[in-house]
């Protein structure tokens, strides 16, 4: 009772000084969900791809498509100052010298092309497949830059649990270097005792200075990803939770419905072959109408209208029938239907692609779940060994070498458990994004 009294009070020590150093002054605690948000709302890539995605919002149109007609405001003016002769019908000649002449006309003008071969609908059809490609795109960066944040955010939790580690095995070594120089003064053990242990302990403060800067410049990457001030101070959460109920087929299932890049590709091959349709469509006669009202006016210095003025509507119609371009419209249709197939085998591609990562994540997620029992046994182990090699320790009966070296196991189990943690946590996130199933509402 007295040993595990003495092992909890100094543990207790030695979380006491961890949360002292790491956390400061009251630091905000930033979750994972937290982490999310503000990557969701901040990070750069994901505010470009947005502004794209909105930008082809835009461009589904009825008038970008060509499907509605223009109307437009004319005017012409001409003018003119010449020396002019006119023989009459009689023979008799007219002459003037800076004859003035001017003709006006100004209105409204309305041009619709009414058939095209069907070319304007493949087109807007064409624009509402791109607007999708963009939210597919949109969801692609936002998975990928959600991913990075969690595992780097997880990469941290690891990181703080293998401080506490550390700085309780410089608590473990002080207390060592303690009972030995008491060793030393009561003659029951020699100076290269309390030396060697004073050097250990050099070490494991070594060791737990190296660590917490690989901790700071991992936070200085979180704050990057965040797109906020990198030298925002904040503490993280200290535990790991880890979701054990994926399972492949539902992994899969749910992959080819939400997996962004397979849905890239296969709003891709819908896009080319809308393109194939228009290309199609050249064959089809072209008609178009055309109106308008005007007002004309015309001035004249010599002859028998001095003037003349006019307004009234106009209207026609005008059509055109392709009959032969020197075979490029064949040569257009084969290189669309090629890379038509071209994008159905690249659907196929990363179909089976998906799949195989799917499978190999899942292979190694079942790994790491294993390796997270195994370790968590192994430092359950390495914790008692080392409670009993403290006790013999201290009453002399166990030399410091041996002590060192459970010391240096138990610590060792404690990084390996929290690598294995981390290890899951991250393979756990990896078959989410493939399935497309981050749950991101939840973070």
């Amino acid at each position: 009772m007295k040993k595990n009294s003495f092992m909890k009070g100094n543990l207790f020590f030695a979380f006491f000084c961890f949360f002292g150093i790491i956390s400061g002054n009251a630091q905000e605690l930033l979750t994972v969900e937290d982490a999310v948000k503000i990557a969701l709302e901040n990070n750069y890539e994901i505010k470009i791809a947005s502004n794209d995605l909105k930008i082809d919002k835009q461009n589904v149109s009825l008038a970008n498509a060509g499907i509605m007609p223009s109307l437009n405001g004319v005017l012409t003016e001409n003018s003119s100052i010449l020396d002019t002769k006119q023989t009459q019908q009689d023979g008799s000649i007219r002459e003037l010298d800076g004859a003035k002449n001017m003709n006006l006309s100004y209105g409204v003008a309305l041009n619709w092309t009414i058939f095209d071969g069907f070319r304007m609908f493949a087109r807007y059809d064409q624009l509402k497949e791109l607007e999708k490609l963009g939210d597919a795109e949109l969801k692609l960066s936002i998975f990928t830059k959600v991913s990075d944040v969690i595992s780097t955010y997880y990469d941290l939790v690891q990181q703080k649990q293998q401080l506490q580690a550390l700085d309780t095995a410089i608590v473990i070594s002080n207390l060592r270097v303690t009972t030995a120089d008491n060793r030393y003064k009561i003659g029951k053990a020699s100076k290269l005792e309390v030396l060697n242990a004073q050097v250990d302990i050099n070490t494991d403060t070594t060791n737990l200075l190296r660590q917490k800067e690989l901790f700071a410049n991992t936070k200085i990457l979180l704050n990057e990803l965040l797109a906020r001030d990198v030298n925002t101070q904040f503490d993280i959460i200290a535990e790991i939770s880890i979701d054990e109920s994926l399972l492949l087929p539902e992994l899969i299932t749910l992959a080819e419905k939400q997996n962004p890049q397979l849905q890239t590709q296969i709003i891709n091959k819908r896009v080319t072959e809308l393109q194939l349709k228009q290309v199609k469509s050249t064959r089809l006669p072209i008609v178009s109408i055309s109106s308008g009202y005007n007002f004309t006016r015309s001035e004249s210095s010599l002859g028998f209208a001095r003037q003349s003025n006019g307004q009234g509507l106009t209207y026609g119609i005008n059509a055109s029938v392709p009959i032969f371009n020197g075979g490029l419209q064949n040569r257009n249709e084969r290189i669309a239907k090629i890379q038509v197939e071209n994008s159905k085998i690249l659907v196929e591609q990363q179909t089976q692609m998906l799949r195989s990562q799917l499978a190999s994540a899942y292979q190694t997620y079942l790994t790491n779940l294993q390796l997270t029992k195994l370790e968590a046994k192994n430092e359950e182990i390495a914790r008692e060994n080392l409670d009993i090699t403290l006790a013999k320790y201290k009453i002399g009966t166990i030399a410091p070498l041996e002590f060192r070296e459970a010391q240096l196991n138990y610590v060792n189990a404690k990084v390996r458990n929290s690598n294995a943690q981390y290890e899951a946590k991250v393979s756990e996130i990896n078959l989410k994004e493939l399935a497309g199933n981050l749950p991101l509402a939840s973070f």
